[in-house]
């Protein structure tokens, strides 16, 4: 009889063993998963402003390579001009709020602004990021898509505090070349990387 016992009670204490976790267990787990938390958030944060640069950078590209087509196909002047919130072209040298750089505030393709002034697309402000361009309104004119007032570049960076990590590898530059040809390239306009 004391046998029968002492195996019940063993076999309690097994099944009982196998139902959960220890409160010790548990606050192992919940440590290792707050550090590895800890440890990752520089890096998604770091991974997060260079996307964010990549993809201005791309826009931009989009938009002079539309502007440069239609004027191909259209035989007008298009132009890519710095925006503000009521989308009229801005100034060169124009500070948007916050004082950022005219480009920074975003960008619109206008087919001929003189004239009929038809916007083809309006790209807004991109978040994080900063425009540098010495140049305002960029003019592709027909036959061929030419840029009038020759060579322009536009350099991207991240803007407010620094990342983890950050280095002027994610930078990135524009070039527009006189006959209209649009480029993009890795680490800055001083870099020599291209995408």
């Amino acid at each position: 009889m004391r046998d029968v016992f002492e195996c019940r009670r063993f076999t309690r204490r097994g099944r009982s063993r196998r139902g959960g976790f220890s409160l010790v267990e548990l606050l192992v787990v919940t440590v290792l998963v707050a550090s590895s938390a800890l440890i990752a958030t520089p890096v998604f944060s770091a991974w997060h402003a260079r996307d964010r640069i990549d993809a201005a950078a791309r826009a931009l590209l989009a938009g002079l390579t539309l502007a440069r087509g239609e004027a191909i196909a259209r035989g007008t002047r298009v132009v890519v001009c710095p925006t503000d919130a009521q989308a009229q072209c801005l100034p060169k040298g124009h500070r948007c709020a916050g004082g950022a750089h005219a480009w920074s505030c975003g960008w619109m393709v206008v087919v001929d602004p003189e004239r009929a002034a038809q916007v083809l697309r309006v790209y807004r402000r991109p978040s994080g990021v900063s425009i540098l361009a010495a140049a305002g309104a960029v003019e592709f004119t027909p036959p061929v898509g030419q840029v009038i007032g020759g060579f322009r570049k536009f350099e991207f960076a991240a803007t407010g505090r620094t990342v983890v990590g950050q280095t002027g590898a994610w930078n990135r530059c524009i070039r527009i070349a006189a006959g209209g040809r649009v480029r993009l390239e890795r680490g800055g306009c001083s870099g020599r990387a291209r995408a």
